[in-house]
């Protein structure tokens, strides 16, 4: 098996843990706790949790499904210079997934 296949299983199980993150939160919407999103940080207080619940799984599953495709570069061959594609985009992504979550979710249902 070529380095670019190992490369690409291995960047899709990460996909698939931000996948399953997300399926998570969408089953486990109607807790009464809210999910966290940064890791050892205290989680804010919510006006409606299981929505703010439902709106993370969101994020989190789509991360996964965009995280997962960005490693198709990865199939070129891990010395193909596509797999710059990968890793800006992976970049642009969890910058993205940031500012999504503090302006749009955190911003939304946050109680004020």
């Amino acid at each position: 098996m070529s380095e670019g296949k190992i490369g690409f299983i291995i960047w899709a199980l990460c996909g698939l843990l931000f996948l399953g993150m997300g399926i998570f939160c969408l089953l486990k919407a109607d807790r009464s706790t809210p999910f966290g999103f940064w890791a050892n940080a205290k989680i804010p207080t919510i006006d409606n949790v299981p929505a703010y619940n439902r709106a993370l799984g969101k994020l989190w599953y789509t991360t996964g499904v965009l995280f997962a495709l960005l490693g198709l570069p990865l199939l070129a061959g891990a010395d193909s210079p596509l797999v710059f594609l990968s890793v800006l985009g992976t970049i642009l992504l969890i910058i993205g997934v940031m500012v999504i979550y503090v302006f749009k979710i955190e911003g939304k249902y946050r109680k004020k």
